[in-house]
C-alpha cells in the first residue's frame, strides 16, 4: 500500500521532482526499479517514482496543451545533444558503477576522477543522461 508520504505531494512549502518523457513507460518504470531501486507509487500516466529522496516521474509526449501552448514534448531527439540531465549523488561511485552496471546500467565510460570528484555518465532506455558522482573535496 502506497502512502500519501510516498507521493509528491507537500504538506507544506515544495518539492521539486524531475519530468521524463518516455516512449514506454513500462519499460522506463522497470528499468528505473532495476537499475536504481526505484518504487512505483503510481503505475502508468504518468509513472510516478519514488527514488532515495526524491520523484521522477515518466510519461509519454504529447502536442501542446492549454497550459503550455506551443510546447510539444519528446524523447531527446538526438543522444549526443543535451540541454540537461539528471545528476545523482553517490558515497561511493565505484560501488554504483557495479551494482547499477550489473543490474543493466549502460554507463558511457568507467567513472573518471575529475579533481573534487569522481564522475561517469549513463543513459535510461530513451537516451535521457544521467551524471553519477562522488563529491572527493569534503
Amino acid at each position: 500500500m502506497t502512502s500519501r508520504d510516498d507521493f509528491p505531494a507537500p504538506k507544506d512549502d515544495f518539492v521539486i521532482t524531475h519530468f521524463l518523457v518516455v516512449s514506454d513507460q513500462d519499460k522506463s518504470r522497470t528499468w528505473y526499479e532495476r537499475v536504481l531501486g526505484a518504487k512505483a507509487v503510481l503505475e502508468r500516466d504518468p509513472v510516478i517514482l519514488k527514488v532515495a529522496n526524491s520523484w521522477i516521474i515518466l510519461n509519454d509526449g504529447g502536442g501542446p496543451t492549454e497550459d503550455k501552448p506551443g510546447v510539444t514534448l519528446e524523447t531527446p531527439p538526438d543522444r549526443m545533444r543535451t540541454s540537461s540531465f539528471m545528476n545523482i549523488r553517490v558515497a561511493d561511485i565505484a560501488d554504483a558503477y557495479e551494482k547499477w552496471s550489473a543490474a543493466g546500467a549502460e554507463f558511457l565510460t568507467e567513472p573518471k576522477d575529475r579533481g573534487g570528484e569522481i564522475r561517469a555518465y549513463m543513459r535510461d532506455p530513451d537516451g535521457h543522461l544521467i551524471e553519477v558522482g562522488q563529491t572527493t573535496m569534503v
